[in-house]
């Protein structure tokens, strides 16, 4: 069993931390006995950060469109696996290709439930959502999927990613900010990375698709963000911001990502290189800027 650590709180703070009533909270915790909270010397129940991170869990899994119930069953089981993730149930993967190439709204997200339900949020991302998106896009590069099933898909996958996004800049952990560069409108890597980023404690201030320079410098002052991360599929959109980026690395932590990212150009910049793998580089992000 996993153990709680760290300062605990009066439910008015885990509220406040999560985004979630008190009303809500007591609720969650009488029906599916999802908080395990301690009683203080004067008989007030006090929450731990485990207690935290399952209802943030629950609300990612609730943002996905999975009922109540089953969220918190959700949130149990992964728990008691200590974590671990399982293996993606076979012929899931077949089943949403197969769903999203026939615009089959109902079929796709019913197999997004299934997936979410079945392992933890980075190995479905890694293993299952990002594999499927650039399946398609090589399909429809090669003429064997038309325009319209690629941004189906891509459209359809984007809006449950940002679902499971809400709320991810509440919290205390360090913050981030995330932007596409201008005239970049591939944004579900960056998502993906944010999401994965939010798991390990961080917020999120998303700033999203064809972001102007002067946007990211606003955004970066105001919110006192710890780290920049700046993405493009093309190369040359890096290129013109250069000089740009080279003074966001002067006052802070800059990571680059996407295709048009490479290492000889992180380093003139003085940035750091995610790479292609942006679950993982969220994980490795954490660890070095933390």
């Amino acid at each position: 069993m996993i153990e709680a650590t760290g300062p605990l709180l009066r439910i008015g703070e885990l509220s406040r931390q999560t985004g979630v009533s008190v009303e809500l909270l007591r609720a969650w915790e009488a029906r599916y006995r999802l908080l395990r909270p301690r009683r203080s010397a004067g008989r007030f129940r006090l929450y731990s950060e485990l207690d935290a991170q399952r209802i943030r869990r629950m609300r990612s899994f609730l943002d996905a469109g999975i009922s109540a119930a089953q969220a918190a069953r959700a949130v149990l089981h992964e728990e008691a696996s200590a974590g671990h993730a399982t293996e993606i149930p076979l012929g899931l993967l077949a089943e949403l290709d197969r769903a999203l190439v026939t615009f089959d709204e109902h079929r796709a997200h019913a197999a997004l439930d299934r997936l979410f339900l079945s392992v933890v949020l980075e190995k479905a991302l890694e293993d299952a959502i990002l594999p499927e998106l650039r399946s398609i896009g090589d399909r429809w590069a090669a003429g064997e999927l038309t325009v319209a099933q690629e941004h189906f898909a891509a459209n359809l996958i984007r809006g449950r990613l940002l679902g499971l996004a809400r709320g991810w800049d509440q919290g205390r952990g360090p913050r981030a900010v995330l932007a596409c560069l201008p005239g970049e409108l591939h944004d579900i890597g960056l998502v993906c990375f944010g999401l994965a980023l939010r798991k390990k404690g961080w917020r999120i201030l998303y700033l999203g698709q064809d972001t102007p320079l002067e946007t990211v410098a606003f955004a970066l002052k105001r919110s006192r963000a710890k780290v920049l991360v700046a993405l493009s599929i093309e190369r040359r959109r890096f290129t013109v911001v250069a000089d740009e980026l080279a003074q966001f690395a002067e006052r802070g932590v800059v990571a680059v990502g996407g295709a048009g990212a490479t290492d000889e150009y992180a380093r003139r910049v003085g940035a750091t290189n995610l790479g292609p793998d942006l679950v993982a580089a969220a994980s490795q992000l954490a660890v070095r800027a933390g």
